[in-house]
């Protein structure tokens, strides 16, 4: 059983940067791979950058690349998300979770432990 706690969420402008933090309780996350997804109201919950932890490479949906930057920080224990450049559509409550294949999937389908989610919303 992991975990996950994710801070870091609140409101801020178009075009400013917040930057999201997971940490799993008790444990590291140093060995372990890490995907946030996100969801807003009325929609379903969409993939937004994971990293694995044999290499910390990493992947990023189409939306945020070149915004957004996943990765690791304090000796690997936490998995960040380095958020610039926002927009009103970014608005979702944000989710970290865990996964055990370490393969960099976009599915939910790979991702077993979640966290209760930290809400981003960006004004226009």
């Amino acid at each position: 059983q992991v975990q996950l706690v994710e801070s870091g969420g609140g409101l801020v402008q178009a075009g400013g940067s917040l930057r999201l933090s997971c940490a799993a309780s008790g444990r590291t996350l140093s060995r372990i791979a890490v995907g946030w997804f996100r969801q807003a109201p009325g929609k379903e919950r969409e993939f937004v950058a994971t990293i694995n932890w044999t290499n910390n490479s990493t992947r990023y949906a189409e939306s945020v690349k070149g915004r957004f930057t996943i990765y690791r920080e304090n000796a690997g224990s936490t998995v960040s998300l380095q958020m610039n450049s926002l927009k009103p559509e970014d608005t979702a409550r944000y989710y970290c979770a865990t996964n055990p294949y370490n393969n960099l999937g976009e599915s939910d389908r790979f991702y077993n432990y979640w966290g209760q989610g930290t809400q981003v919303t960006v004004s226009s």
